[in-house]
């Protein structure tokens, strides 16, 4: 598989300690973590055709993985 844009270290470079932390300290944090990665990597299949959806539905999907990574930002922020 190529490489995956908009992951959390990419796109958080300067909290990457933190999500490290958060990742094994806080299990809400955790879980949307998990949560944002399984969204982006099926967004990314779908972007290199290895999966085949309606333009609704990967609308959909990069919606639902902006609210959670809008979520985890905010998380990152009170940290």
């Amino acid at each position: 598989m190529s490489h995956v844009p908009h992951e959390l270290r990419e796109d958080f470079p300067e909290f990457e300690d933190r999500i490290h932390a958060l990742k094994e300290n806080d299990a809400h944090f955790r879980r949307l973590s998990e949560d944002y990665h399984t969204l982006n990597r099926e967004i990314h299949r779908i972007e290199v055709g290895d999966e085949h959806v309606s333009q609704f539905a990967e609308e959909d999907l990069r919606k639902s993985r902006m609210r959670l990574k809008d979520e985890i930002y905010e998380l990152l922020k009170a940290s």
